[in-house]
């Protein structure tokens, strides 16, 4: 009788741990997969200039709804399927879509100074010096991740300029002798009947439509080529001289 009793009670506990086993086993299937994460890794060097270009496209990570996009190296290097999680990450967001909205209103109308159609524009981010980047694979897709915490907020700086030249931009202000100039009023670069005169007028007209945007701003390289763009949110300290250049574009220097 003893011994009958016995068993009963091994069986209860058995079977008591065997179903708190299986509760355990269905609350760990309804928690959310974490991402898995490769350790930080710092890419560019401290004198280089990297871009982020998000593509509308966003993710949730973190605890937050972060932009996608390339993320443009110094030595030319596209890196896709990049986040951009930490500091500015809604600014950058929000900058974008107005841009894009502003492009479903102005592209394809006519440059009343040149008589050309206006072209895309598109946001970018700066970052001066080297980038705290991890990998990071969500919902079995592989990501970069900018740690933008960890990156000085004086290194970031936002820009705008045609679509097809934020490489060229990139490129630019990577290459010893390229500086940053003001646009004068009364250019004749604004009568010009191709992109680069329709691109100075158009930052003007985007920024009297989104005031956090400043243009008129033109990127001059050695052989005095030059690339019109835009200023915006966030705007470093460091990148000062491009965000807000002093000197003045002269068509004849």
């Amino acid at each position: 009788m003893f011994l009958g009793g016995v068993v009963a009670v091994v069986r209860y506990v058995i079977i008591g741990i065997v179903a708190i086993a299986a509760v355990v086993a269905a609350t760990l299937t309804l928690l959310p997969p974490k991402p898995h994460r490769a350790p930080i890794q710092y890419i560019g060097s401290p004198s280089s200039f990297e871009g982020f270009v998000p593509s509308g496209q966003t993710v949730s990570y973190k605890g937050s709804q972060d932009p996608v996009g390339d993320l443009i190296l110094s030595n030319g290097t596209t890196l896709s399927n990049v986040i951009w999680n930490g500091q500015y990450s809604s600014t950058i967001i929000q900058n974008h879509n107005q841009i894009v909205q502003l492009n479903g209103q102005f592209v394809g109308q006519t440059d009343p100074v040149n008589n050309q159609q206006y072209v895309p524009l598109q946001d970018f981010y700066v970052i001066k010096g080297q980038v705290p980047v991890e990998q990071a694979t969500i919902n079995g897709q592989t990501y970069y991740v900018i740690e933008a915490n960890k990156i000085n907020p004086g290194d970031i700086a936002g820009f705008y300029t045609y679509d097809k030249w934020v490489t060229n931009f990139v490129a630019a202000i990577n290459t010893p002798g390229t500086y940053a100039a003001v646009l004068p009023g009364n250019s004749p670069v604004y009568d010009w009947a191709n992109v680069t005169g329709t691109l100075v007028y158009e930052t003007h007209l985007y920024q009297h439509y989104y005031g956090s945007l400043t243009g008129g701003y033109v990127l001059v390289l050695p052989n005095k080529t030059i690339i019109p763009y835009g200023a915006g949110s966030p705007s470093g300290s460091d990148l000062f001289n491009f965000t807000s250049p002093s000197q003045v574009y002269n068509t004849s220097s």
